[in-house]
């Protein structure tokens, strides 16, 4: 089973799209051949959508089992077919996917996101919310991804980062790349404790990197 795809025509995968246990947000137009690969390779259901308009899903959306996060009064189209709760992060950081990382437990955000945005994250998605940075990065959204049996990250995170991460997720974290070479590992990848799919560029070492670090 091939598990690299392109989507809107672009390897950088996790800016267009993102997951949970139980569904997987595309852009509208996207086509029922993609929507039907991530179906079977993630064992969810996806929905076409847009966010404030974009097509650009997965920077602007991040979710767990318990709901969806956007910014303050984003719109998200059709978000009453999906079946999961939309809720509003009040912060002027409004690429909410881009900026936190998140599964079903745990979540890492931005580190100047507010006070008021990180309990709404927590009461809202019932997860333990901690800020931070990987490698230095503060969109820690794209520069990795969690799902409830591991997390891969960017090869440049530090000791102290990894240990928080490990901490705070309770989870073992690993460093990797994805689209030959991109460090901002999460642009290029989206995966769930079911499955994941990776941009077309991803070569068979960092496929074998995050099978390895996600527990498949």
């Amino acid at each position: 089973m091939i598990r690299t795809l392109n989507i809107d025509e672009s390897p950088i995968i996790g800016a267009f799209s993102t997951c949970t246990e139980d569904i997987a947000l595309v852009p509208s137009g996207t086509g029922d051949n993609v929507c039907g690969i991530l179906e079977e390779l993630l064992g969810v259901r996806a929905f076409e959508t847009l966010v404030n308009g974009s097509i650009v899903v997965g920077s602007l959306c991040r979710g767990n089992s318990n709901g969806l996060l956007v910014a303050s009064h984003a719109t998200v189209k059709d978000s009453d077919e999906i079946g999961l709760p939309v809720h509003y992060v009040p912060s002027k950081l409004n690429a909410i996917g881009n900026i936190v990382l998140l599964n079903d437990t745990a979540a890492l955000v931005h580190p100047e996101m507010t006070d008021r945005a990180v309990e709404v994250i927590a009461e809202s998605l019932k997860v333990d919310v901690r800020r931070g940075t990987i490698g230095g990065i503060r969109t820690v959204g794209m520069a990795g991804v969690a799902t409830n049996k591991g997390l891969l990250v960017h090869p440049r995170a530090t000791a102290d980062e990894l240990a928080l991460l490990e901490e705070l997720f309770e989870l073992p974290v690993d460093i990797g790349t994805s689209n030959f070479g991109t460090q901002m590992v999460g642009s290029g990848l989206i995966a769930n404790s079911k499955g994941y799919v990776a941009g077309s560029q991803t070569s068979g070492h960092e496929l074998g990197r995050i099978e390895d670090a996600l527990g498949f």
